[in-house]
């Protein structure tokens, strides 16, 4: 089992297969995900690493807080972010996470908080059939009707579904396909939506109901601390 990565979303567009066809995808940032800690059998009773993304201002860290990613020596990080691994899927502390972490054509898992939509009807939160438009219905066409509290049992029963909060909650995607990676600008597009809106914190990753390609590196794809980042690839100019 291997270490998912923290991206944030960019937004959507869409690229174009050798046939001709478009895929709507989602893009997805990786950019300065380090690992900052681990997680162990012997001290913590699990195994996994934690992973840290996005630069926060150190006056806005606790001293604990600095104390610990200095002993890292890492910058201080705004989101944080354990994922569950193997002990032979540890990555070293410091390192860099990439964006070939993930090979195109794999699946994989996204989480995030679903965007927000304030207090919302039984029609539109729960899909509710809603009231008919005649036989003495006047104005209450959108209403959810009755909820059940006659003489008995007397009430309304916990966690039936009403008008309410809609939203901003955290919501996993599964099987999403990764239709490309770009290391230099460090992105990863998946194909379809990914839930949350545009900067958001996301989590992925590998699929639990689909199998790892053969390909996919192995405890992952990561550059050492200190090791610089490879320079883009420019088009050379031929004259003539």
């Amino acid at each position: 089992m291997r270490s998912g990565v923290i991206a944030q979303k960019v937004g959507m567009t869409r690229v174009f297969t050798e046939a001709g066809e478009h895929v709507p995808v989602t893009v997805l940032k990786v950019d300065g995900c380090q690992v900052v800690a681990h997680r162990t059998m012997e001290q913590n009773g699990y195994t996994a690493v934690q992973l840290g993304i996005g630069r926060a201002k150190p006056k806005n860290v606790p001293k604990a807080e600095r104390e610990r990613f200095a002993k890292a020596s890492v910058e201080p990080k705004m989101k944080l972010a354990e994922f569950r691994v193997n002990e032979d899927g540890l990555i070293p502390v410091g390192a860099e996470i990439t964006a070939d972490h993930f090979v195109p054509g794999q699946f994989v898992d996204v989480t995030g908080t679903s965007l927000g939509k304030g207090f919302a009807g039984g029609m539109k939160r729960w899909n509710f059939h809603g009231l008919r438009a005649t036989h003495g219905v006047s104005i209450s066409h959108r209403s959810i009707g009755g909820t059940g509290g006659r003489q008995d049992p007397g009430k309304v029963f916990k966690n039936k579904k009403m008008a309410g909060h809609l939203g901003a909650e955290r919501v996993t995607t599964l099987n999403l396909k990764v239709v490309q990676t770009d290391v230099a600008r460090g992105l990863v597009l998946v194909e379809g939506a990914v839930p949350g809106h545009a900067g958001g914190w996301i989590y992925l990753r590998d699929a639990v109901k689909k199998p790892l390609p053969k390909d996919a590196p192995m405890p992952g794809k990561f550059r050492a601390a200190g090791e610089k980042a490879a320079p883009a690839a420019t088009e050379e100019k031929k004259e003539g």
